[in-house]
């Protein structure tokens, strides 16, 4: 396909998604929701078409040599689908975000409000995950935003069934044409326009590598929300209780560790270090991670790998750990702040007074005590779904639900006043 051609493709159906956004934002409340409903029966009926082109998908990049971390993001189990469904009707029985008065007063003969209205055109530029393909298009419904949608080439066949089943069930329950937009060209052509109809898209959020964000945000003419990289830590104070703190801190890194809210580095009390290291690598190598320890971990376990001075910086998203070994809270506290991402942050400590200086001093989008960094989840924190974990500080920080894609504007009554 030629460029020019790629060009007017993108031009097209981002126009028509402005158009629909502001249809969209004119529906009510029990209209929204039946769009949602509509959308989470159509996938239900519709599981096994969705999870046949994901085989596909997954079959392809097996054959390609993708990274076995990427491919298991990728996968589509009937679990998550099934979970994908149970976000969208749980966004169902959220109230309404559109519309609060967030506060009123009356100056000089004039009524003002301020009130919560949709932000308009949302696009999503993603990778890997099919599931954010439903999460993003049902939260943008909700909030009255229509939502135009990028993933990658390696999840085609699924981003493009699920974005049919969606917008074709929306539009049979009264959804505007175009409000759930899906870009099928994997060509990057096509990012590289987007990224700069700003006559047209109000907000874009990029959700994947961190070389893509940073191409988008060196490049984009229109406002980011980004979803940041995730270089989580674990702190297991000299307060903690060891069983807990191993339980914790292995879910955290473990149970899906190619995710953005898996632990990357444990930070450890020198004071406990000889009982939690031996218990806590132990862990580590009979889940398959492999360990990079500082000089006093690999004292007390010598069979960990050396860490280096990169590997604190490190997001692996794989099967790797580092642990360093501190010497007290406030040096945990300053090594989270020095390499950490801002995303999500744990404490591990009987001690309540520790804790709250820990969760006052991180500087991160959510901070954890005695829970597994794992928690940061849109769903978990009730949310139905999310659209992204923010560890910006504008406008939105951490999981972002359809509170979150609104803005405010002003609504100003009177009777004749003018300005003196």
């Amino acid at each position: 396909m030629e460029e020019q051609e790629i060009k007017q493709i993108v031009n097209k159906k981002v126009s028509l998604a402005k158009v629909a956004s502001m249809q969209l934002g004119l529906l009510d409340f029990k209209q929204r929701n039946a769009i949602l409903l509509s959308i989470a029966n159509a996938l239900e009926k519709n599981i096994s078409e969705i999870q046949f082109h994901n085989d596909i998908d997954v079959e392809t990049a097996k054959n390609s040599g993708m990274d076995k971390v990427l491919i298991e993001r990728l996968t589509l189990t009937n679990k998550r689908i099934e979970d994908m469904i149970h976000g969208v009707r749980s966004i169902v029985n959220q109230k309404d975000p559109i519309g609060e008065i967030m506060e009123t007063r009356d100056v000089d003969g004039i009524n003002i409000q301020k009130i919560r209205v949709p932000i308009g055109t949302i696009a999503m530029i993603y990778e890997s995950r099919p599931n954010v393909t439903v999460d993003a298009a049902a939260l943008c419904i909700k909030s009255g935003n229509a939502i135009i949608l990028r993933g990658g080439s390696e999840a085609i066949n699924s981003n493009k069934i699920l974005a049919k089943i969606i917008s074709s069930a929306g539009e049979s329950a009264g959804m505007p044409v175009g409000a759930i937009t899906f870009i099928d060209v994997v060509d990057r052509t096509a990012v590289s326009e987007m990224i700069k109809l700003d006559n047209y898209i109000d907000l874009l959020i990029p959700r994947g590598s961190g070389k893509m964000i940073e191409f988008i945000k060196q490049h984009s003419t229109i406002p980011i929300l980004s979803h940041g990289s995730g270089l989580c830590h674990t702190y297991i104070d000299k307060a903690a209780d060891i069983d807990m703190a191993i339980k914790v801190t292995i879910n955290a890194k473990c149970q899906r560790p190619g995710v953005c809210n898996a632990t990357e580095t444990v930070l450890v009390h020198r004071d406990i270090a000889n009982k939690v290291l031996p218990k806590l690598c132990k862990q580590f190598f009979a889940n398959d991670t492999e360990v990079r320890g500082c000089k006093l971990t690999k004292a007390v376990v010598p069979e960990v790998k050396d860490a280096t001075e990169q590997d604190w910086a490190t997001e692996y998203l794989d099967k790797i750990v580092s642990i360093k070994v501190v010497n007290s809270l406030e040096e945990a506290i300053n090594h989270i702040n020095r390499y950490g991402s801002k995303h999500s942050d744990s404490i591990i400590t009987e001690d309540k007074q520790r804790a709250e200086k820990f969760l006052k001093e991180v500087d991160s989008a959510a901070v954890f005590h005695n829970v597994s960094t794992r928690l940061h989840d849109g769903g978990v924190f009730g949310l139905g779904a999310e659209i992204g974990i923010s560890t910006g500080k504008l406008h939105a920080r951490g999981a972002m639900g359809a509170r979150e894609l609104t803005t405010t504007k002003y609504v100003v009554r009177g009777n004749g006043v003018i300005r003196k």
